[in-house]
């Protein structure tokens, strides 16, 4: 009677082992969503979103990147002068938009630990960012880095308190 105890107990502890095998397995294949789907997912970006899918550049954020995203929440867009946001996503004023969203846009893979290093960053807009570290704090301009580090499958986002203006 003892065997078919043992037996079955090793069988259980097989099946287990595979199956947590294959969990990993799907999940190394998903790896981390892209700039724009984690974007969406957070829930806390539907400003920024609506304005990147505005300015056709959702393609360019899905693509092999790799891209530093300075993400303004949307407690960041809210804060600017009434009215700004939805100017800006008037078709007539798409060039404008394309300028402000490329500016929060650093070509290559910044963590934050090297951004902290920096004392400026080109961005795909073509301007130049300052970056300083102030009472503890990573600023991009005059926005603070709320949340660093959030690694995508094309990039990084880091996000900031402000909307930053070329």
């Amino acid at each position: 009677m003892a065997f078919p105890k043992i037996a079955f107990a090793a069988l259980c502890s097989v099946a287990l082992i595979c199956t947590t095998s294959f969990a990993d397995e799907a999940k190394k294949e998903a790896g981390p969503k892209d700039i724009v789907d984690t974007a969406v997912s957070a829930g806390s970006f539907k400003t920024l979103v609506a304005a990147v899918t505005e300015a056709d550049l959702v393609e360019t954020l899905k693509s092999k990147g790799p891209f530093t995203v300075f993400a303004p929440t949307d407690d960041a867009f809210a804060a600017l002068p009434e009215g700004t946001v939805a100017t800006l996503l008037k078709p007539e004023n798409k060039e404008k938009l394309i300028k402000i969203l490329t500016y929060h846009v650093v070509p290559g893979k910044v963590m934050a630990k090297d951004a902290m290093k920096l004392k400026e960053a080109k961005t795909v807009e073509g301007s130049t960012i300052d970056i300083q570290v102030k009472d503890g704090s990573v600023m991009i301009d005059e926005a603070k880095v709320i949340k660093a580090d959030i690694v995508t499958s094309n990039g990084v986002i880091h996000v900031i308190d402000k909307v930053i203006m070329p």
